[in-house]
């Protein structure tokens, strides 16, 4: 049997598996925290680089291994990303400092770089155009179930074992998905274009900074010289790199997709959309083991009306998007969470029962679940097949560059506010920085009001550009 014919649950569960284990882990240790904290003697700053260093090695690295997919074979790349994964998980366990799960962390992000964007792309040229919106909203749905119960995974494991043990419980995922991917999966092309090292670097750079004069803000103050040049460098970098981009023959972000208003807008909303839920997300867990006195895993139970959610929305949002409308759902889920956090925020107490947080933490799930597959079919709808992976690529990074300011900007909002991990010195700070959540994640639903209605584009897929045909191995 050819690869192009390989079942669809199969192709579904090459491309899922390793991509779940891959965002699994951009929250999986926020349980672990305060956890850390003890243990490793972390500082309040160092716990955001534990999530952090993940988040922008990710997103700084995204589009140079979206572009080595197009040059090496997207299936290539995406075993690669796999093997570093794990590579990265066995040094965070065997961390022993904070300096070495930072950087243990990083090399995790380098890894899940190679997987998260190729995924995507691999899933819609193995599946038949017509089971597309289907295999997209199951997609969609174990993406969103990755990124959300990351904090249940993870305070599931502390119970039983130790913080280690969340990064060992890598290791046989990626031993069954490798073999899995080489026999499931087609080994497409696309254009062998020369690689943007430079872009590259300029991306990366210029977000390091941005986000690392975000956490020092607070520290050594929003006017001092430091900070200011900071973000003075950062701009500078991301403009450098815009620059770039408009002038080489080989661009990483080809910034002709953003003439297409699905995909530019597409785009604003998913940084928003991580931005809001996830840096409220990296706030609220830690509230209920703090304030509340939650174990973790007690604390990922509680949490899980949220988490749990999107597993059956999403799919029956990629289901339905076509006869609904990307619009009227990403809106509807936007509009929702914003509710969700806002409501959050005006309940959190020092005594507050936790019956009573139920009802946001579902509607809060439910809104996450209306977004992830339809912001999938959204990006790819108009677009050439030829630029599924690039497009993919640009997505994964602007949302993980959301997560990563999200958790910092709402860090700092806390920590500005005079916040601690101390029952008595939380509340007062967390409620601040979830209604900037709240706030963000209204802003993305009335910007997504200007998408197209999308009604019917994910049933029709849009044959590749003629110039560049992709070759599969």
């Amino acid at each position: 049997m050819s690869a192009s014919r390989r079942p669809f649950g199969l192709v579904i569960a090459a491309t899922s598996v390793p991509m779940f284990m891959a965002t699994l882990d951009n929250l999986v240790m926020t349980n672990a925290l305060p956890v850390l904290h003890s243990e490793l003697g972390a500082s309040v700053e160092e716990l955001q680089w534990f999530v952090n260093a993940y988040t922008l090695a990710f997103a700084a690295t995204i589009l140079l291994a979206s572009a080595l997919g197009d040059r090496l074979g997207r299936r290539s790349v995406f075993i690669g990303g796999i093997v570093l994964f794990a590579a990265g998980s066995v040094l965070a366990a065997l961390s022993t400092d904070p300096g070495q799960l930072i950087i243990a962390r990083a090399v995790q992000g380098f890894g899940g770089a190679g997987v998260l964007p190729l995924s995507l792309a691999l899933l819609s040229g193995g599946v038949a155009p017509e089971r597309r919106p289907l295999a997209i909203g199951i997609w969609g749905g174990v993406s969103g179930l990755g990124v959300a119960v990351g904090p249940l995974v993870g305070g599931a494991v502390m119970e039983g074992w130790n913080w280690q043990a969340i990064f060992w419980l890598n290791i046989p995922v990626a031993i069954i998905a490798i073999p899995l991917a080489f026999w499931a999966l087609r080994d497409d092309r696309g254009a062998r274009a020369p690689l943007d090292v430079l872009g590259t670097l300029l991306a990366g750079a210029g977000v390091l900074a941005l986000v690392h004069a975000i956490v020092r803000g607070n520290d050594d103050g929003w006017g001092s010289a430091g900070v200011v040049g900071e973000i003075v460098l950062a701009v500078a970098l991301l403009a450098g790199f815009v620059v770039r981009q408009a002038r080489t023959r080989a661009p990483l972000l080809p910034l002709r997709l953003f003439r297409d208003r699905s995909f530019t807008l597409t785009n604003v909303v998913g940084f928003a959309f991580s931005f809001g839920t996830f840096g409220a997300v990296f706030i609220l867990i830690q509230y209920m083991q703090v304030v509340q006195g939650s174990t973790p895993f007690e604390a990922a139970l509680q949490t899980t009306p949220w988490t749990i959610a999107p597993m059956f929305v999403a799919p029956l949002a990629g289901l339905v998007s076509h006869r609904v409308g990307t619009r009227a759902l990403l809106v509807a889920g936007l509009t929702l969470q914003a509710v969700a956090l806002g409501w959050i925020a005006l309940l959190l107490s020092s005594s507050l029962d936790y019956p009573v947080l139920i009802a946001p933490f579902l509607l809060a799930g439910i809104g996450m679940g209306l977004v992830f597959a339809p912001s999938a079919t959204a990006l790819l709808a108009t677009l050439g097949v030829i630029d599924h992976a690039k497009a993919s690529g640009v997505n994964s990074t602007v949302r993980e560059i959301g997560l990563a300011l999200g958790t910092a900007v709402m860090t700092a909002v806390f920590v500005g506010a005079g916040g601690e991990l101390l029952p008595d010195m939380y509340v007062d700070a967390a409620r601040p920085a979830v209604f900037i959540g709240a706030l963000v994640l209204a802003g993305a639903a009335i910007t997504a009001l200007w998408l197209p209605a999308g009604r019917g584009a994910a049933a029709a897929p849009v044959a590749p550009e003629p110039e560049v045909a992709l070759s599969a191995r």
